[in-house]
């Protein structure tokens, strides 16, 4: 089957020009910092929001410094929305600090400006809606002249292929790729948990590629957790519809409380492998990628991952993709795209550029069936899918791994201790 049209807004080159008496008056603005703002609004999307730096270039040259804005993904469904008349892309500028103090927002409204798009080909062809300098509103100050907002609007073909599980990745469920209203069964899958060792989760033949490329396991040091307070084994294979394995995700370092907690901390995170075929026996596995995840600290409980390509150098060159914090109660999504300002920055020896994947993922308790969005361009055969698929398996299951170990899990998940609920 063939991707579904998306295209991504990209919003860029954003830099903001103050009148001299602006600059002088105060108020936390300084030409030498970052002390503007904007907001930027799409029609039914969430606002974004982007620092800008003070440009003292004269026009019509473009800025000596710019940040870009994370941008907009349009699916099939909001392209067909869009498409009907001209939006228009609103942004607000803002002197002062980003958020609020005492409930109240610490910046002040400098300007707007609007642009308008017609998003009618955006699915087909790169479109610019806008590129340089723009006065915010229509006042001018009498000694400086007018503020003014540098910006790049511009759109790009960002063709998509869509999965979905057809349940939670626990009970080893089908999973669709889905084009409109069509879903068409691609994948199966298979959870298995084994506590007695994580060893026999792998096939036989990868033992020895793990201490050879010096991956050392640190619940096989020191002394050891109780059983029930590891959570270990876990292994999900992904088959074709012919039967064969064509990915898998497999725990490779125990998700352990730290020592006097019941959680996952940072300094000692579970991990993954993100494994796919190599050679033409069916019991050999070549490394891909390792997620490692964690439960964080602080005013939010998150959901700490980060996700990074294995090499044959061993773990010291492996490269890091992606890493954040999502909400354990809400949920979130999962996505590696390299072509994002915020955030976090891919290595610069990432092969990878441009929007990768993203997969939804559900708050703690929850009733989980990922939906998963891989680039057209990362898909040369339904093979490199499945370990996309692996992936999003791997993270969704990290919700529960890094449950807090006060609270038992489900019954797919355990063992047969009794340390599970219905």
């Amino acid at each position: 089957m063939d991707p579904c049209p998306f295209a991504r807004l990209i919003i860029e080159s954003l830099a903001l020009k103050l009148p001299f008496s602006t600059i002088s008056a105060g108020s936390g603005v300084h030409p030498t910092t970052t002390p503007c703002y904007c907001k930027i609004n799409l029609k039914t999307f969430p606002t974004q929001t982007a620092l800008l730096p003070l440009s003292s270039t004269v026009d019509p040259s473009p800025p000596d410094s710019t940040t870009s804005a994370s941008g907009f993904h349009l699916d099939h469904t909001a392209l067909i929305r869009l498409s009907s008349k001209p939006v228009t892309l609103r942004v607000s500028v803002y002197t002062g600090r980003m958020g609020r103090t005492c409930g109240i927002s610490s910046g002040k409204l400098l300007g707007k400006v609007h642009v308008s798009m017609d998003l009618g080909e955006a699915q087909s062809k790169p479109i610019v809606f806008q590129t340089g300098w723009l006065k915010l509103g229509k006042e001018q100050d009498r000694k400086g002249g007018s503020a003014k907002l540098h910006i790049v609007i511009r759109s790009e073909p960002d063709p998509r292929f869509v999965f979905q599980f057809g349940g939670e990745p626990e009970c080893s469920p089908v999973v669709f790729q889905i084009q409109g209203n069509i879903r068409q069964p691609v994948f199966t899958c298979k959870f298995s948990a084994d506590r007695n060792s994580w060893s026999r989760s792998l096939p036989a033949n990868f033992n020895a590629n793990i201490n050879n490329r010096g991956w050392i396991m640190r619940s096989l040091s020191g002394h050891r957790e109780k059983p029930s307070r590891e959570r270990k084994g876990w292994m999900i294979m992904i088959y074709d519809l012919s039967g064969s394995p064509v990915a898998a995700a497999s725990v490779i370092t125990p998700f352990v409380p730290s020592p006097g907690s019941d959680r996952v901390s940072r300094s000692n995170p579970g991990a993954w492998l993100i494994l796919l075929p190599h050679g033409v026996s069916v019991s050999s596995w070549k490394p891909w990628g390792r997620l490692e995840a964690w439960r964080e600290r602080g005013s939010v409980d998150g959901l700490g991952y980060k996700f990074e390509l294995v090499t044959d150098n061993g773990p010291s060159a492996n490269i890091p993709i992606a890493e954040a914090t999502m909400s354990v109660r809400k949920g979130g999504q999962f996505c590696i795209d390299c072509g994002r300002n915020a955030g976090h920055r891919p290595s610069s020896r990432s092969p990878v550029r441009g929007f990768v994947m993203g997969s939804t993922v559900e708050g703690e308790g929850k009733v989980s069936k990922p939906m998963v969005q891989v680039g057209a361009q990362h898909v040369t055969c339904m093979a490199d899918a499945a370990l996309f698929i692996a992936l999003s398996a791997a993270i969704d299951l990290s919700m529960d791994a890094c449950r807090l170990f006060s609270h038992k899990l489900r019954k797919e998940l355990c063992y047969d201790d009794g340390d599970y609920f219905l």
